[in-house]
Protein backbone atom coordinates (compact mmCIF):
# COMPACT_ATOMS: atom_id res chain seq x y z
CA UNK A 1 0.00 0.00 0.00
CA UNK A 2 2.82 2.23 0.71
CA UNK A 3 4.41 3.52 -2.63
CA UNK A 4 8.02 4.44 -3.24
CA UNK A 5 7.09 7.82 -3.92
CA UNK A 6 5.22 8.51 -0.47
CA UNK A 7 8.23 7.32 1.17
CA UNK A 8 10.72 9.64 -0.49
CA UNK A 9 8.42 12.65 0.10
CA UNK A 10 8.00 11.31 4.21
CA UNK A 11 11.88 11.09 4.39
CA UNK A 12 12.37 14.12 2.85
CA UNK A 13 10.17 16.27 5.08
CA UNK A 14 11.07 14.30 8.00
CA UNK A 15 14.88 14.87 7.89
CA UNK A 16 13.91 18.88 8.19
CA UNK A 17 13.80 18.32 11.72
CA UNK A 18 17.72 17.69 11.67
CA UNK A 19 18.18 20.17 8.92
CA UNK A 20 15.85 22.97 10.56
CA UNK A 21 16.07 21.73 13.83
CA UNK A 22 14.89 24.91 15.28
CA UNK A 23 11.51 24.86 13.77
CA UNK A 24 11.13 21.79 15.83
CA UNK A 25 9.26 23.61 18.82
CA UNK A 26 6.90 24.98 16.07
CA UNK A 27 5.86 21.69 14.44
CA UNK A 28 5.10 19.56 17.94
CA UNK A 29 2.49 22.76 18.52
CA UNK A 30 0.85 22.35 15.50
CA UNK A 31 1.25 18.07 15.55
CA UNK A 32 0.03 17.69 19.32
CA UNK A 33 -1.83 21.55 20.29
CA UNK A 34 -2.98 23.39 17.47
CA UNK A 35 -6.17 20.91 17.62
CA UNK A 36 -7.25 22.89 20.46
CA UNK A 37 -7.18 26.08 18.77
CA UNK A 38 -9.98 25.14 16.67
CA UNK A 39 -11.79 23.33 19.46
CA UNK A 40 -11.42 27.04 21.26
CA UNK A 41 -12.77 28.69 18.51
CA UNK A 42 -15.39 26.30 17.95
CA UNK A 43 -16.40 27.28 21.69
CA UNK A 44 -16.08 30.98 20.86
CA UNK A 45 -18.04 30.77 17.81
CA UNK A 46 -20.64 28.98 19.28
CA UNK A 47 -20.94 31.07 22.81
CA UNK A 48 -21.30 34.77 20.43
CA UNK A 49 -25.13 33.75 20.16
CA UNK A 50 -25.19 34.68 17.06
CA UNK A 51 -27.57 31.84 15.24
CA UNK A 52 -25.68 31.70 12.10
CA UNK A 53 -22.63 30.92 14.05
CA UNK A 54 -23.82 28.26 16.31
CA UNK A 55 -25.19 26.76 12.98
CA UNK A 56 -21.81 27.04 11.91
CA UNK A 57 -20.61 24.72 14.89
CA UNK A 58 -23.21 21.74 14.54
CA UNK A 59 -22.03 21.75 10.79
CA UNK A 60 -18.43 21.53 11.53
CA UNK A 61 -19.34 19.07 14.65
CA UNK A 62 -21.15 16.71 11.70
CA UNK A 63 -18.28 17.25 9.68
CA UNK A 64 -16.16 16.28 11.68
CA UNK A 65 -18.14 13.06 13.51
CA UNK A 66 -18.47 12.21 10.12
CA UNK A 67 -14.69 12.02 9.25
CA UNK A 68 -13.74 10.28 12.45
CA UNK A 69 -16.36 7.39 11.46
CA UNK A 70 -15.08 6.81 8.16
CA UNK A 71 -11.56 7.07 9.42
CA UNK A 72 -12.65 4.02 11.60
CA UNK A 73 -13.79 2.27 8.69
CA UNK A 74 -10.92 2.94 6.63
CA UNK A 75 -8.26 2.15 9.22
CA UNK A 76 -9.88 -1.45 9.75
CA UNK A 77 -10.31 -2.07 6.27
CA UNK A 78 -6.75 -0.50 5.21
CA UNK A 79 -4.28 -1.02 7.93
CA UNK A 80 -1.09 0.55 7.61
CA UNK A 81 1.36 0.87 10.45
CA UNK A 82 2.89 4.29 11.37
CA UNK A 83 6.20 5.45 9.86
CA UNK A 84 8.34 4.84 12.82
CA UNK A 85 6.98 0.86 13.52
CA UNK A 86 8.39 0.13 10.27
CA UNK A 87 11.20 2.90 9.72
CA UNK A 88 14.04 4.58 11.74
CA UNK A 89 12.80 8.06 11.44
CA UNK A 90 12.99 11.60 13.32
CA UNK A 91 10.00 11.40 15.85
CA UNK A 92 9.28 14.40 17.94
CA UNK A 93 6.27 13.25 19.96
CA UNK A 94 5.09 10.29 21.29
CA UNK A 95 1.96 8.37 20.02
CA UNK A 96 0.66 4.67 20.10
CA UNK A 97 1.37 2.45 17.03
CA UNK A 98 -2.39 2.45 16.13
CA UNK A 99 -3.20 2.95 12.47
CA UNK A 100 -1.47 5.50 10.46
CA UNK A 101 -3.98 5.75 7.33
CA UNK A 102 -5.87 8.36 6.99
CA UNK A 103 -4.91 10.85 9.58
CA UNK A 104 -7.39 11.65 11.96
CA UNK A 105 -5.81 14.91 12.83
CA UNK A 106 -5.93 15.84 9.11
CA UNK A 107 -9.55 15.02 8.90
CA UNK A 108 -10.82 17.04 11.82
CA UNK A 109 -8.68 20.02 10.85
CA UNK A 110 -9.86 20.25 7.68
CA UNK A 111 -13.87 19.29 8.39
CA UNK A 112 -13.76 22.57 10.31
CA UNK A 113 -11.34 24.60 8.39
CA UNK A 114 -13.52 24.04 5.22
CA UNK A 115 -16.99 24.79 7.29
CA UNK A 116 -15.36 28.37 8.20
CA UNK A 117 -14.95 28.50 4.45
CA UNK A 118 -18.21 27.16 3.45
CA UNK A 119 -19.75 29.78 6.43
CA UNK A 120 -17.72 32.94 4.48
CA UNK A 121 -15.43 33.18 7.97
CA UNK A 122 -13.35 36.53 8.14
CA UNK A 123 -10.14 34.60 9.25
CA UNK A 124 -11.07 31.30 6.84
CA UNK A 125 -7.62 31.56 4.84
CA UNK A 126 -5.85 31.53 8.45
CA UNK A 127 -8.06 28.44 9.58
CA UNK A 128 -7.10 26.54 6.23
CA UNK A 129 -3.29 27.29 6.67
CA UNK A 130 -3.63 26.28 10.16
CA UNK A 131 -4.91 23.03 9.00
CA UNK A 132 -2.33 23.04 6.37
CA UNK A 133 0.48 23.00 8.77
CA UNK A 134 -1.53 20.28 11.11
CA UNK A 135 -1.15 17.92 8.57
CA UNK A 136 2.75 19.13 7.29
CA UNK A 137 3.79 18.65 10.86
CA UNK A 138 2.34 15.44 11.54
CA UNK A 139 5.02 13.74 8.41
CA UNK A 140 7.65 16.62 10.05
CA UNK A 141 7.53 15.13 13.21
CA UNK A 142 7.49 11.58 11.80
CA UNK A 143 4.03 9.88 12.65
CA UNK A 144 2.24 10.13 9.36
CA UNK A 145 3.29 9.62 5.80
CA UNK A 146 2.24 12.05 2.87
CA UNK A 147 -1.00 9.84 2.09
CA UNK A 148 -2.20 9.67 5.51
CA UNK A 149 -2.56 13.43 5.50
CA UNK A 150 -3.88 14.10 1.98
CA UNK A 151 -6.30 11.28 2.26
CA UNK A 152 -7.32 12.53 6.00
CA UNK A 153 -7.47 15.91 4.08
CA UNK A 154 -10.06 14.90 1.52
CA UNK A 155 -12.30 13.03 3.68
CA UNK A 156 -12.47 16.55 6.25
CA UNK A 157 -12.88 18.47 3.34
CA UNK A 158 -15.75 15.81 1.72
CA UNK A 159 -17.43 15.66 4.97
CA UNK A 160 -17.55 19.79 5.58
CA UNK A 161 -18.91 19.96 1.86
CA UNK A 162 -21.37 16.88 2.26
CA UNK A 163 -23.33 18.48 5.62
CA UNK A 164 -23.14 21.98 4.08
CA UNK A 165 -24.56 21.23 0.67
CA UNK A 166 -27.63 18.71 3.17
CA UNK A 167 -28.42 21.22 5.19
CA UNK A 168 -28.51 23.78 2.22
CA UNK A 169 -30.81 21.72 0.24
CA UNK A 170 -32.83 18.94 2.54
CA UNK A 171 -35.57 20.19 5.05
CA UNK A 172 -34.79 17.18 6.89
CA UNK A 173 -31.71 18.36 8.25
CA UNK A 174 -32.32 21.61 8.30
CA UNK A 175 -35.61 21.03 10.45
CA UNK A 176 -33.40 18.81 12.84
CA UNK A 177 -30.65 21.64 13.20
CA UNK A 178 -33.42 24.24 13.76
CA UNK A 179 -35.10 22.05 16.22
CA UNK A 180 -31.66 21.59 18.04
CA UNK A 181 -30.86 25.02 18.12
CA UNK A 182 -34.28 25.95 19.28
CA UNK A 183 -34.04 23.41 22.29
CA UNK A 184 -30.85 24.69 23.01
CA UNK A 185 -31.21 28.45 23.19
CA UNK A 186 -34.63 27.59 25.22
CA UNK A 187 -32.57 26.35 28.20
CA UNK A 188 -29.82 28.96 27.84
CA UNK A 189 -32.76 31.53 28.21
CA UNK A 190 -34.00 29.97 31.56
CA UNK A 191 -30.12 29.70 32.91
CA UNK A 192 -29.26 32.70 31.74
CA UNK A 193 -31.81 34.34 32.81
CA UNK A 194 -32.14 33.15 36.49
CA UNK A 195 -28.08 34.06 36.67
CA UNK A 196 -28.88 37.43 36.17
CA UNK A 197 -32.11 38.26 37.99
CA UNK A 198 -31.53 40.61 41.10
CA UNK A 199 -31.78 38.58 43.93
CA UNK A 200 -34.64 40.54 46.35
CA UNK A 201 -32.98 42.33 49.09
CA UNK A 202 -33.92 41.44 53.20
CA UNK A 203 -36.13 43.80 54.78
Amino acid sequence: MLSNLDYQIFHLINEQANSFSALNGLMRFFAEDAQYVFALALLLYWFSRNTLNRKMVLSAAVSASLGMGISFIIGHLMYRDRPFVTHTVIQLIKHPANASFPSDHAIGAFALAVTFWLYGKRFRIFWLAAALLIGFSRIWAGVHYPSDVAAGALVGAFCAVSTRFMLLRFKRPQQLADLCLELYEKAEHKIWNKSTKPQSEDA
